[in-house]
């Protein structure tokens, strides 16, 4: 290859890596924000494929709540779109507990905790299996005993 034909090619390679860059810096990134959740209120939500995707097929929505230690919860979870899952996860992204079934025949969770350490805590819904499913949801979490 000679010296111009060289040139060339380097100078269409910067143009291109330059558009390229343009291209990704204008692509916005969503940020991670667990939407906050009250304590003592239910909500109600939709589990949608602008969620974020966890790994094994389907979508996530996270939720944040600031707990004591010693903190006695029970977190509802109940849809009649999706088969639901329900997380508790603490410092450092370690699941704490999570609940598939409340109870026979149903495709309802539950989840029973008391927490050891005060701080922010994730409470993640999720649906069961690996495709993505929709739909809505109502959330709830309470304090079993209330100071």
């Amino acid at each position: 290859m000679n010296f111009l034909v060289r040139k060339i090619v380097i100078a269409s390679t910067v143009i291109l890596i330059n558009q390229a860059t343009a291209v990704i810096a204008a692509t916005p990134v969503q940020a991670y924000n667990p939407i906050p959740l009250p304590i003592g209120k239910e909500i109600k939500d939709n589990l949608t494929k602008s969620d974020f995707p966890i790994g094994e097929g389907g979508f996530a929505r996270d939720y944040i709540v600031n707990l004591r230690a010693g903190d006695q919860i029970v977190i509802d979870l109940k849809s009649d779109s999706f088969d639901t899952i329900v997380i508790l996860i603490g410092a450092k992204g370690v699941v704490i507990g999570e609940n598939d079934d409340a109870a026979e025949g149903t495709t309802n969770s539950m989840l029973f905790e008391r927490t050891t350490k005060a701080g922010n805590y994730i409470i993640r819904v999720r649906s069961f299996g690996s495709e993505p499913v929709e739909g809505s949801f109502t959330l709830k979490i309470t304090r079993l005993r209330p100071e």
